[in-house]
This record gives structure tokens, sequence and C-alpha cells, in this order.
């Protein structure tokens, strides 16, 4: 029985780009800092720190970022850490984490699946770890229902996704291969039109009529069907179990080994609040929408945050299975080259926690260290 997850609502940016692609970040230097004043994440004088001062974690504004919103948010993270004090920088896309992580602006990240094995696969397998899951799913097909009221009917029309190689963008292209249709996967072309576009930009391109659809993760999703767009098809559907990782938890090699306390301290802190999202899914859902707005100036309208919220999981497994297979997804469509993924998972620190708590441990597909 896998480890306990939480249905959280979500929302997720477009992560990086996979290898064969050279995609410029969207982010100015290394992303903004999050505002912590209001943030119950003060350490207390005179609490013993652990192996360094400080531990930077990075992550997204979004919902699918839960674990890391509602962790920083209600101090559960920096409890855990004890006198070492937690300094939080929020990104836009996944390519400006990870050149943060290589250049050791943070040391920790929530992030995205392309954009990790991106990193993974450019760093010869020397740059970062996956050591916890954090969400699952959020991800739906949703159209203009008077141009498209079947898949069939996808053919011919334009239909938006995140950003070229990214997770939403492989998952696509996998979905039009098996249908029999073909899309070159660099220009977007063919018996479907692909059209990358950001996820900010997409709802006012729907509203005026330039696209027909979007495979987009949420909040993006339910902001289109506030539009009047309607869900054709929930990705979550297409897996085993309708779980796929969106989001996990890195971290860099020489910090996990410099610091293991340290990391072991923030996957803690993690999964204890996953268990607290679980438990407490309203308040959970308001503090991390007051965490967004304090990050963006305002927080999701109800309409959107309810179904947005509803639609993902989050999860301390990370779902290594799902990994792998949608690395297959993206050499299948040509964007990646078969890549070795072996030891990209540390979940030692990870299923040493659940054991404790009396949780079930997570697999690692064989892709763990030896």
């Amino acid at each position: 029985m896998p480890a306990p997850r939480s249905t959280v609502r979500r929302s997720i940016a477009a992560v990086a780009a996979l290898p064969l692609l050279a995609l410029a970040a969207t982010a100015c230097g290394y992303g903004s800092a999050a505002k912590e004043d209001d943030a119950k994440a003060n350490v207390s004088s005179g609490e013993k720190k652990l192996s360094t001062d400080t531990v930077k974690i990075g992550y997204f504004p979004n919902l699918t970022h839960a674990t890391a919103l509602v962790g920083i948010q209600e101090g559960t993270i920096q409890k855990e850490l004890g006198g070492t004090k937690v300094e939080s920088t929020t990104f836009n896309a996944g390519p400006t984490e990870i050149e943060a992580l290589n250049a050791g602006s943070i040391d920790i990240g929530f992030i995205g699946p392309s954009p990790a094995i991106n990193a993974y696969v450019k760093s010869q397998g020397k740059g970062l770890r996956i050591v916890a899951g954090s969400a699952s799913g959020g991800v739906k097909l949703v159209v203009n229902p008077k141009k498209i009221k079947t898949l069939d009917d996808l053919k011919g029309k334009r239909i938006a996704t995140p950003q070229i190689g990214n997770t939403q963008d492989v998952a696509f292209l996998n979905w039009i291969s098996e249908k029999g249709w073909k899309v070159d996967p660099q220009s977007g072309k063919g018996d479907v039109s692909l059209v990358r576009s950001e996820n900010k930009v997409t709802p006012d391109a729907y509203q005026s009529g330039s696209l027909d659809g979007a495979w987009v993760p949420e909040p993006t999703a339910s902001k289109l069907v506030s539009l009047g767009a309607e869900v054709l098809l929930d990705e979550a559907t297409l897996w085993p179990d309708n779980k796929f990782v969106i989001t996990h938890i890195i971290v860099s090699q020489k910090f996990l080994k410099e610091h293991p306390d340290v990391v072991e301290a923030v996957v803690r802190g993690s999964v204890k609040t996953n268990k607290w999202i679980n438990d407490n899914p309203e308040d959970a859902k308001a503090s991390a929408n007051k965490a967004l707005e304090k990050l963006t100036g305002k927080p999701l309208p109800q309409e959107i945050l309810d179904p947005a919220w509803e639609s993902i999981e989050i999860t301390d497994d990370p779902l290594a299975s799902t990994l792998e297979t949608q690395a297959g997804y993206a050499v299948k469509a040509g964007l990646l080259k078969d890549p070795d993924l072996k030891g990209i998972y540390d979940l030692g620190p990870l299923n040493t926690i659940l054991k404790a708590e009396g949780q079930s441990e997570v697999a690692d597909a064989g892709l763990g260290v030896k």
C-alpha cells in the first residue's frame, strides 16, 4: 500500500525542457525571495542548528507545489530544522530553478519531472537526486465545446501546451501518436496544430479565439473552464491507478553529501506537511492560497481554486515508474535521446522516515542509488 497522499488541488506552471531542447529561462536571475515575515517560519532562539546555518529551498508559486507552499507557510518544515533557517526562493520556470540548484543558489527544490530528467542527463548523473514525492495529477485537456465535442474532433484544431518538451507537451505528443495522428514535435504542425503557449497567456489566447483548447496543468485548466471551456479528458485517467508524478523534491548531490541531516529534516517536514494536508484539506487549501497571495499579490478566486485543488493529489511517493514512462514518451517523440536514469533517486531518507511513521516504504523503480 503506497504512502498516504492527500487530495489537494493544484496549479502548475510549465516546467522545463528536455535535453535536446535549448529553452531560455523565463525568470530573471535565480528567482525571487519568498516573503517569510508573515509565515510561521521563524527560527526560535536557542534551538540547535543542524550541520549548516541555513537551507535554501526553491519552489513555484503554484498549487502543484502545495507541499512547499503549506510547509513553509505553516512552519512545518522549519520546525524539523530547529535552528537551521529556511531561506526560500520562488521560480516561474524549471530551467531557472535547475540553474539555481547547479549554482548553489538553492540546495533543495520542488520541481516537475522534465527538468529533473533534463538536469540529471546533462550532468551525466552527477547533479541532483530525487529524494521524495510531492504531487500527482492536476493536468487536463480542456476545449471549446462549440468546436470540439469528442476526442476525435481535435484533429485539425489548435491546441496549446505550456512549453516545447515540457511534461504536458510530451504527454500530449504521446497521446496524439497513440491516436495514429502525426505532429512534428519541433514545429507543432500536423494533424493537430500544437501551439506552445505560456500558461499565463493561454486564457487570453483562448478567449480571443486563437486557441481551440489546451492540455494544461492546474490552475490554468480551471481558469479556462471559468471562461466557458469544458474538460474533455483528465490525464490521470490515462495512468495506472490514476497517478503520475507532477512535482517531486530534488537536492543537489553536493548538498546531500555534505548535509544529510538537513535533507532528512526537510523530507521529514514534507512528510508531516503532506499528512496535515491530508487530514485538513480545507485548512490546507486556505493556507496554500494565503501563501499564493503573499507570493503573487493576489489569491486564486474560489471558483478556480476549488476545482484546481480537487484535481491534485499530494503524495510522499515520487511515483518513480511514471517518471521512467514520461522519459520514454519524450524519446518516442524524438525530443530526448534514450537516457540513463539509474541513480536519479535516493529514497533512503524518505523510507526511513515513512517506516518510523508506520507507513509503507516507496519504490524507486530500479532507478535508485546503489
